[in-house]
């Protein structure tokens, strides 16, 4: 951040008073501006015994697969934003359930969170950002053509559940993704 979004001044990396952390701050009006965390809000879209994935349209992971979600929108709540991704992602109507996984990457700042839900209709098509929209079964999942580790970490815990017949939410944290070793 260069400027203030209120008075259009430069801003300078300090430390408030009574803060801990370097902050952008208004040099003119003095505003602080506080980055947080990014909410990426989705569903795991169940019928009968498929549920549904979208195949990504834009990047990043352009052409891989995913469970529909996206960034959550101001005055919605998680369950509202997961189900209108999966309108958007899908064109599909879902009744959202239980919230399933919350998965933390605090290395990109971002905060993943997928619901159970379910198709209200069979009927979905890819939406804007979707290339292909699919229901799979357990062994049709396209493990090598997932685009995002917090996807693959909450499709593994939903299986798991499904073989147990117990049903839980799972909380976890993604470090940063380990690069090649130097060769």
């Amino acid at each position: 951040m260069k400027f203030c979004s209120l008075c259009g001044a430069p801003v300078s990396l300090t430390i408030p008073p009574g803060d801990s952390r370097l902050r952008h701050v208004c040099t003119r009006c003095g505003e602080i501006h506080y980055q947080n965390p990014k909410l990426v809000v989705g569903a795991i879209a169940e019928w009968e015994d498929r549920i549904l994935l979208c195949r990504r349209a834009i990047e990043p992971c352009h052409g891989k697969w995913t469970l529909p979600a996206g960034f959550m929108e101001n005055t919605e709540t998680t369950a509202e934003a997961a189900a209108r991704e999966t309108l958007e992602e899908a064109c599909a109507i879902i009744d959202v359930g239980d919230m399933f996984s919350l998965i933390d990457l605090p290395h990109i700042s971002q905060v993943h969170v997928f619901y159970r839900a379910r198709l209200r209709t069979p009927d979905f098509r890819p939406g804007a950002e979707s290339l292909d929209t699919a229901l799979v079964s357990a062994d049709e999942i396209p493990w090598d053509q997932l685009a995002f580790h917090s996807v693959t970490r909450t499709l593994r815990h939903y299986l798991a559940d499904l073989e147990s017949g117990q049903w839980r939410f799972h909380h976890e944290s993604i470090g940063r993704p380990l690069t090649a070793a130097p060769e």
